[in-house]
C-alpha cells in the first residue's frame, strides 16, 4: 500500500506535466494540475498514518518513507493544493492565454521535484532532487519576463547553486569519511551514513556538516546565505510564491533536520547544534531588521519566511521532543499561513495595481473579504494566539530552556516581539491610512472590486485549519512528532510528549 501511494504522488504530477505539453489548452491545464494536487494531497493523507510503521525504502533504497519525509510532504502537498486552486483564478486575471499551458507544466514539475525530496534515501540523489527544484522553479519566478523577475530569476539560480555546490562538496566529504570505513564503495543512504558516522574521523565529520548547512541553509534562506530569497519571492507570480516560501523551503530543512542527527551520531558534542541555533537567531535579527523597514507588500511576506525558517531551525537545533515537535508543528503552520498572506497580497496587488505598501490604503473598503482574511493572517504570522503558530513558537521556546542553547530563547523571544511590532505597523498603514515614509503620493482609491471565488477560496482553506491547529492541538500528532523526536535521536528516548499540547 505504501508503494502504491508514493507511486500516485509522484506520478499525478507528472501526468499533468505531459498533459499540459500535449494538449496545450489553458483550461485543460489548469484542470489537470488542479487534479494533480487533490489526489497528490489525499493520498499524502492516507500515507501519514501509514509512515509511522516505517521507515520503508523502496526501489532499491533510493525512496524511503518514514515520519518525517510523511511531514513534509503534507506541508508540500496542502501548499501545492491552495495555490494550485488560486492559480486558476489568478492566471485567467493575468491573461497569457497562449503561454498559460507552459506555466501549468512548470507548476506541476515544480510540485513533482518539491514531493520528490523528502522521499530521496540516496543521498547523492537527494541533492539532485534539490537542484532540480532550482532548475524549474526559475523558469516560474521569472515567467512573467519583466526586467525585475529576470534579474530575480538570475539571482536565484546563481546563488542557490552556488550554495548548492558546497552542500555537494560536503556530501562528497561525508562519503570519502566513510570509504575509510567501509571500503570504496558503498550505497551512501541516510541509515548508512548514521551507522558509520561514529566511526568516521571527527574533524571531516565536523566539516562536511558545516558545508551541507550552508548549502542547504542557502535553499532554505536562512542569514546571511537568504540573499536571493527577497527577490525570487517578489518577483514570480503569486502562487509561485507561495510554493517557493510554504513547499520549496521544507524540501531543503529536511535535510538540515537528517544531517544534524549525523552530527549527533558522529559524537562531535554541541558546536553543531550551536551553529545552527545561531544560524535560526541571526536570521530572525536579519527578518526584524528588513521587515521593520520594508516598503514591498511582498518582499514583506519574504523577508518574514526567513524569520520562521530561523524559528523552525531553532527548533530543530534545540532539539528534544519539544523542539521536533514545535519545529515540525511551525513548519506546516507556516506553510498553511504564508500561502494566505502571498493570496492577500496578490488580490490586493491586482485590485491596487501596484507592490508599494505606501501605495496601498483601507484595504477593508475596497476589498472586504480579502481584507478580512489578510489581517488575520497578518495577525497570526506575527505569532499571536489564537493560530497555531503561536502554538508552535512557545513550544520551541520551551525546549530551548531545557537545554544549553538557553540565550537563544530570550534572543528569539525579543525579536519575534520587534517582529510583531513592525510587521503589524505596515498592515495598520494599508488598512487605516497612508505610510507615512512613503516617497510617492497615495493614490486614490479604486472602487470596490470582486474577487474570484478560486482567489478566495483558498485563503479561507488555509485559515480555518490553521484557527483549528491554533485552538487545538490532537493528541495524534503528539504521538506522531514523538515517533519522529525519536528517530532523530541517536538513542532511544525515555522522555515523551505525554499529556497532549505541549
Amino acid at each position: 500500500m505504501v508503494g502504491q501511494l508514493i507511486a500516485v504522488i509522484l506520478l499525478a504530477p507528472l501526468v499533468a506535466v505531459v498533459g499540459c505539453v500535449v494538449f496545450r489548452r489553458p483550461r485543460v491545464a489548469e484542470l489537470l494540475n488542479l487534479a494533480a494536487a487533490i489526489v497528490v494531497f489525499t493520498a499524502v493523507l492516507r500515507l501519514l498514518p501509514l509512515a509511522l510503521g516505517g521507515p520503508f525504502t523502496y526501489w532499491r533504497s533510493y525512496l524511503i518513507v518514514d515520519p518525517l519525509g510523511a511531514w513534509v510532504l503534507l506541508s508540500v502537498a496542502s501548499v501545492y493544493l491552495l495555490a494550485s486552486i488560486y492559480a486558476i483564478g489568478y492566471m485567467r486575471h493575468a491573461g497569457e492565454e497562449r503561454r498559460r499551458y507552459r506555466f501549468y507544466a512548470l507548476f506541476a514539475g515544480f510540485a513533482l521535484t518539491t514531493l520528490a525530496g523528502p522521499l530521496m534515501n540516496s543521498i547523492g540523489v537527494y541533492w539532485i532532487a534539490i537542484e532540480l527544484t532550482t532548475l524549474v522553479s526559475t523558469f516560474l519566478v521569472c515567467f512573467e519576463l519583466s526586467r525585475e523577475s529576470i534579474e530575480a530569476a538570475w539571482k536565484y539560480i546563481v546563488v542557490v547553486s552556488g550554495g548548492i555546490s558546497l552542500a555537494l562538496l560536503g556530501i562528497i566529504l561525508y562519503y570519502w569519511s566513510g570509504s575509510l570505513v567501509l571500503g570504496p564503495t558503498y550505497d551512501l543512504t541516510w541509515q548508512t551514513l548514521r551507522e558509520v558516522a561514529p566511526r568516521t574521523n571527527p574533524t571531516i565529520a565536523l566539516m562536511a556538516f558545516l558545508l551541507v548547512l550552508v548549502g542547504f541553509g542557502t535553499k532554505v534562506g536562512l542569514a546571511p546565505m537568504h540573499t536571493w530569497l527577497p527577490d525570487a519571492h517578489s518577483e514570480g507570480p503569486t502562487p509561485v510564491s507561495a510554493m517557493l516560501s510554504g513547499a520549496l523551503l521544507n524540501t531543503a530543512m529536511i535535510g538540515i533536520a537528517r544531517f544534524i542527527q549525523v552530527s549527533d551520531a558522529a559524537g562531535l558534542g554541541a558546536l553543531p547544534r550551536v551553529v545552527v541555533v545561531a544560524i535560526g537567531a541571526f536570521s530572525l535579527f536579519v527578518a526584524a531588521l528588513f521587515i521593520a523597514r520594508q516598503t514591498g507588500v511582498k518582499r514583506l511576506m519574504a523577508y518574514s519566511s526567513v524569520e520562521h525558517m530561523g524559528v523552525m531551525a531553532l527548533g530543530f537545533g534545540f532539539g528534544g521532543p519539544l523542539g521536533v515537535a514545535g519545529a515540525l508543528y511551525h513548519m506546516l503552520n507556516h506553510s498553511l499561513n504564508k500561502s494566505l498572506m502571498f493570496f492577500g497580497a496578490g488580490n490586493v496587488m491586482q485590485v491596487f495595481n501596484t507592490k508599494r505598501i505606501g501605495r496601498i490604503r483601507y484595504v477593508n473598503a475596497v476589498v472586504p473579504v480579502t481584507g478580512l482574511l489578510w489581517i488575520a493572517g497578518a495577525v497570526a504570522i506575527t505569532g499571536a494566539p489564537p493560530f497555531g503558530l503561536f502554538l508552535s513558537e512557545v513550544t520551541i521556546l520551551r525546549a530551548g530552556l531545557l537545554g544549553p542553547n538557553e540565550w537563544a530563547v530570550y534572543v528569539m523571544l525579543i525579536l519575534l516581539i520587534v517582529i510583531f511590532v513592525g510587521f503589524l505597523n505596515h498592515f495598520r498603514a494599508m488598512y487605516f491610512g497612508a505610510n507615512p515614509r512613503a516617497d510617492t503620493p497615495v493614490p486614490h482609491l479604486p472602487p470596490r472590486r470582486h474577487i474570484s471565488l478560486w482567489c478566495l477560496l483558498p485563503m479561507w482553506l488555509a485559515l480555518i485549519p490553521l484557527l483549528a491547529l491554533g485552538l487545538w492541538w490532537p493528541s495524534t500528532l503528539t504521538h506522531y512528532f514523538a515517533v519522529i523526536a525519536e528517530q532523530l535521536s541517536t538513542t532511544t528516548l525515555t522522555a515523551s510528549l505525554a499529556g497532549g499540547a505541549p
